[in-house]
């Protein structure tokens, strides 16, 4: 497995600003799909070829006049039997909270291969303020399932191929990003024959278009004989509330899955 940890950005918003005598504190720890994703409700339970993304809240950093704050973040990944899968020792970070307050959103994400065997797995990051010295620890543990067909690695990005969150403007486009995994290959061939669709509906779930946006894999390199990677663009022409419903077929074992993404649309006046 191979883990990093991120920052959303340089620049964080807040809409309180906590004392500065607070104790450290990591808050609203949940489970995302993909950095700057919306919450994944069923977040521990994962399948091989997936990323296990924490998003959480550093909260109480010494912030200095100019509004830079100065930690540092660490994490270990282990298994259950307790034997250290991935570790990346602590190192000197630094960001600016430019609109004020001592909160600093951040993210700790987990690539977990294909050939990464089934059990438990625990998720420990270490944040520590390099001015007051203070360190405390996120632990989270998920669990890597047995071979099953399903989605892995649903996301989405902007135009420029970086994270984005699922609330945007009219004029911008996603790419909603995943891959396909645990589908079987032909007898003959060793290939898949993978059929995958997206659906947008409206706030009333009513599909915006009568036809679905479709696409295939029956002939892939050998790097990708686990796991599909896959990508549909989808302009925002309107504003609204909507929802990305995409399905997957294994068409040799007839297998489907389903997968939702809720995403909001704004007015850009």
């Amino acid at each position: 497995m191979r883990a990093t940890f991120l920052l959303a950005a340089l620049i964080t918003v807040t809409t309180a600003a906590a004392q500065q005598d607070g104790k450290l504190q990591l808050k609203n720890d949940r489970v995302t799909y993909g950095i700057l994703g919306q919450e994944r409700k069923v977040g521990d339970k994962l399948l091989a070829g997936d990323r296990f993304v924490v998003t959480y809240d550093i909260e109480n950093l010494r912030v200095r006049e100019d509004g830079r704050v100065q930690y540092s973040m660490g994490m270990e990944l282990v298994n259950k039997a307790g034997k250290s899968q991935f570790k990346k020792d602590p190192a000197d970070l630094e960001a600016v909270n430019a609109l004020g307050g001592n909160r600093l959103p951040a993210f700790a994400q987990v690539e977990i291969g294909t050939d990464t065997p089934p059990g438990e797995y625990t998720l420990t990051v270490t944040v520590t303020d390099r001015v007051s010295k203070e360190t405390v620890n996120l632990v989270r543990k998920f669990e890597v399932q047995p071979k099953t067909f399903g989605f892995a690695q649903l996301a989405l990005t902007n135009e420029q191929g970086l994270p984005s969150p699922p609330v945007s403007v009219v004029g911008q486009s996603y790419y909603i990003n995943f891959a396909v995994v645990g589908f079987d290959l032909d007898a003959k061939t060793m290939e898949p024959n993978l059929a995958v669709e997206m659906r947008v509906l409206d706030e009333g779930g009513k599909p915006t278009l009568a036809k679905a946006f479709t696409g295939e894999a029956q002939k892939v390199p050998p790097e990708f004989k686990k796991i599909v990677p896959m990508q549909f663009i989808l302009p925002l022409n309107r504003s609204g509330k909507f929802t990305v419903a995409l399905k997957a077929t294994d068409k040799i074992t007839m297998k489907t899955v389903e997968e939702k993404l809720n995403i909001t649309v704004l007015d850009n006046k």
